[in-house]
């Protein structure tokens, strides 16, 4: 049985990139902020709840001769990836869970975008050790994600300041009502509690390299 989250991204898998822009506050600065922490010689890489491969068409332009592979629990989305990547024979997909499945091992880098936030805390400690155990030694983790306010106060400013900067933007009502839709399937944690969590997980050189509100890029490496 499909889950609440899988079902809001599946029922707006044809709209999502192109309206990427006008929901994510420095959406540029955000996305190449996460591609610019993938090692310019990864060869093997994968991409968690890879959704339509829009993180991954970014990976592509940093390592053009990387394998990539691509997971998401929404089929839907991922029929959208492989018609985005269509013709590239290094790039593979795979419509699972990737919390219940065991992750394959050897990857350079793992990267992830607006994905991690959907699991519960206990959840999201499990996976970074996953994901610890897939990379390679010196492999990195790269994690672009959507954050909680580390106080009440600051969680509730994060909220305003998004729904101000996406009507800027030129966000549709329609729009901002089916991300917010969305969000009903958030479980955000804090930069800072994440960081913990990918250091107990065994990561070193573990870091926020941008942020912006609620936007967050981390990054860590497995020694």
């Amino acid at each position: 049985m499909s889950s609440p989250t899988e079902n809001a991204f599946t029922s707006t898998a044809t709209l999502y990139d192109r309206n990427r822009s006008r929901l994510i506050p420095g959406f540029d600065s955000f996305y190449h902020g996460a591609i610019g922490l993938v090692p310019v010689h990864a060869q093997r890489i994968l991409d968690l709840g890879a959704g339509t491969g829009l993180l991954s068409a970014f990976v592509r332009q940093q390592v053009p001769l990387a394998r990539l592979h691509l997971i998401d629990f929404s089929a839907a989305m991922l029929v959208q990836a492989e018609e985005r990547f269509r013709g590239d024979p290094l790039v593979t997909f795979e419509v699972a869970d990737y919390t219940a499945s065991a992750l394959a091992t050897g990857y350079d880098a793992v990267v992830s975008a607006l994905s991690i936030h959907h699991l519960e805390d206990e959840a999201k400690r499990r996976l970074f050790r996953a994901i610890w155990e897939a990379l390679e030694p010196g492999g990195v983790f790269v994690n672009a994600e959507q954050v909680l306010g580390p106080t009440p106060a600051l969680e509730t400013l994060y909220k305003q300041m998004w729904l101000e900067q996406v009507r800027e933007l030129g966000a549709t009502e329609p729009e901002i009502d089916a991300s917010l839709f969305r969000q009903r399937e958030d479980r955000c944690a804090s930069v800072d509690d994440q960081m913990v969590w990918m250091r107990s997980a065994g990561f070193t050189d573990v870091d926020c390299w941008f942020k912006q509100g609620r936007f967050a890029v981390l990054a860590a490496t497995k020694p």
